[in-house]
């Protein structure tokens, strides 16, 4: 079934949106998939290609700030501010309940999300979503590459990006200033680095009831936390031959992960 491209207008916190949308709605629970900074709401549109997924249904939004979506007030769009967004894109396709997926920046949009909401989340596929300090790589440059010029920050934050020596990095970093308005980047970063570093997400994400997964490229296996995070009963799904971005350098090996982790879900 082919994806439905719509834009949907909603009102969040006096802030007015046009969220760009994908969706294919089946009968059962849908994927609901929170993108990463940078990225775009077509990152895990490929899943509908899937024999092994075809069950499921699937929603995705451009977050304000990125991609075609757009917002009135770029200054208010912060980690809560995408999580009452995502409530609101339930709201409107009138979802009870879902499985999850988050990556990066998206996937602490989604903890939060899930720990709202533990009742409604069937399931938690985290690609590399921030859980500890030691995840801002990206975010923390706000601070340690500090400049009172939004648009110098980026351009710069872009060189190095491109520079980096990461799988699929050169790829990101080419297409980041046409997916981000560079006045979302600071309050997106700053909100990322402060939940990041005051907040227990780590916890906040052991304690979720659903089953869960935490993906990360071949690059991040030596996180600290994954030794936890597998005596908690987290099922770990280490992508070969990729990075950060699991979904550019290695969508083969993610979504036979993904459908043999959701297939083992059964329906309540």
């Amino acid at each position: 079934m082919s994806l439905t491209y719509a834009t949907v207008p909603v009102k969040i916190q006096g802030v007015s949106l046009n969220l760009s949308t994908i969706h294919s709605l089946k009968i059962g629970p849908p994927i609901l998939f929170l993108h990463g900074f940078g990225s775009c709401k077509e990152d895990l549109a490929d899943l509908q290609l899937h024999p092994e997924l075809e069950q499921h249904g699937f929603i995705a939004f451009d977050a304000p700030g990125c991609g075609q979506s757009e917002s009135d007030q770029l200054s208010a769009t912060d980690i809560p501010f995408l999580v009452a967004t995502a409530e609101a894109l339930l709201v409107h396709f009138n979802i009870s309940q879902f499985h999850l997926m988050g990556h990066s920046m998206g996937g602490l949009t989604a903890l939060l999300l899930a720990h709202r909401h533990p009742d409604r989340v069937l399931s938690f596929v985290d690609i590399k979503g921030n859980l500890a300090p030691e995840d801002c790589f990206l975010s923390r440059q706000i601070f340690t590459f500090h400049s009172d010029d939004p648009e110098k920050f980026f351009n710069q934050f872009i060189d190095r990006t491109r520079k980096a020596p990461s799988f699929a990095s050169p790829l990101y970093s080419s297409t980041l200033r046409a997916r981000v308005r560079v006045e979302a980047v600071r309050p997106i970063f700053e909100s990322i680095v402060r939940l990041s570093d005051e907040e227990d997400l780590l916890g906040m994400f052991l304690g979720l009831p659903c089953p869960k997964m935490f993906m990360f490229g071949w690059e991040n296996r030596g996180l600290s936390y994954l030794p936890r995070l597998k005596e908690g009963g987290v099922e770990l799904a280490e992508i070969s031959k990729s990075g950060h971005f699991p979904m550019y350098s290695n969508p083969v090996e993610m979504y036979v992960r993904m459908s043999v982790f959701l297939n083992k879900i059964r329906p309540n």
